[in-house]
């Protein structure tokens, strides 16, 4: 089945979880643009959209590397949204990923019952 509407889909390229996403999407034969992260950035812009409809919290990915890496003060720091999204657009690779956008849609994260559900 192909869908005639077109996604975004934002990550990092090397990121198993995105990848999974990249391989559901071209399995199903949706058409999509891939942004990458680490060599497009992100806006703050867009992030300030993501949290709108999300929520800063959900983006920001604590269970990664990214984050266990910085230090405790860098930590304490992110007190709301604004330290959230400045840290984000600054260390994109804290971002959880694959963030997709579909219509006025946005699923974080990948999960294939959510995409069969929202795309087919």
């Amino acid at each position: 089945m192909s869908l005639f509407c077109r996604m975004d889909i934002y990550g990092i390229k090397n990121c198993s979880t995105v990848k999974k996403a990249l391989d559901w999407l071209k399995e199903n034969q949706v058409d999509f643009t891939f942004h990458d992260f680490k060599k497009e950035g992100v806006s703050v812009e867009k992030l300030q959209e993501w949290s709108s409809k999300a929520g800063y919290e959900k983006l920001l990915n604590k269970q990664g590397l990214t984050w266990k890496q910085l230090d405790a003060a860098t930590k304490a720091a992110v007190t709301g949204e604004e330290e959230a999204l400045q840290l984000l657009h600054d260390k994109n690779s804290m971002i959880k990923r694959p963030v997709l956008e579909f219509q006025d849609q946005l699923v974080i994260g990948f999960d294939h019952l959510k995409y069969t559900k929202l795309l087919l």
